[in-house]
């Protein structure tokens, strides 16, 4: 391959609001982390363990515009884009270094209040999920349907079918 490629993808968390930084020329970046976690088990212990990593990401001119106006803390994202590294001197005189992703595309996924309102419904999923199998099971008719009811359904008449 003669080419090169610098492309990352991720879907986290927001973990903080977007930080904005307007410039003179009209021009705007905005800041926010992202984080992104890895679960497993435990081999040895047995328990769930979760690794969070944190992001930096940065997008320029409208879409920072938009990521303020509809980004939150805890939503939930898309985001496509490079790895830019950079270095500067801090103010005690030391080098400090900042890997970030320069984003070219993202969709927002889940809002913090829609997150929120998942987890509770799958906490309370099951018992609904048993009770709907419960009514699911065939009644007799006469229990089912109250007396006096009109149907919509057109009457089949059997010497009339194709098959």
């Amino acid at each position: 391959m003669s080419g090169t490629l610098n492309k990352v993808m991720l879907i986290g968390h927001l973990g903080d609001a977007v930080k904005m930084h307007y410039f003179e020329g009209g021009g705007c970046i905005g800041r926010f982390p992202i984080a992104t976690n890895e679960t497993y088990t435990n081999k040895q212990t047995g328990e769930r363990v979760t690794n969070t990593d944190w992001h930096n990401i940065v997008v320029r001119n409208k879409a920072a515009e938009i990521c303020e106006k509809y980004l939150s803390k805890g939503d939930k994202i898309y985001v496509e884009g490079r790895l830019k590294n950079r270095q500067w001197q801090g103010e005690d005189g030391n080098t400090r270094y900042s890997t970030e992703i320069q984003v070219q595309d993202f969709t927002f996924l889940s809002t913090k209040q829609e997150s929120m309102a998942n987890a509770q419904s799958n906490n309370t999923q099951q018992p609904v999920q048993q009770q709907q199998q419960q009514n699911a099971q065939p009644q007799p008719l006469e229990s089912t349907q109250p007396k006096n009811t009109v149907h919509n359904e057109p009457e089949q008449q059997d010497d009339d079918l194709p098959f």
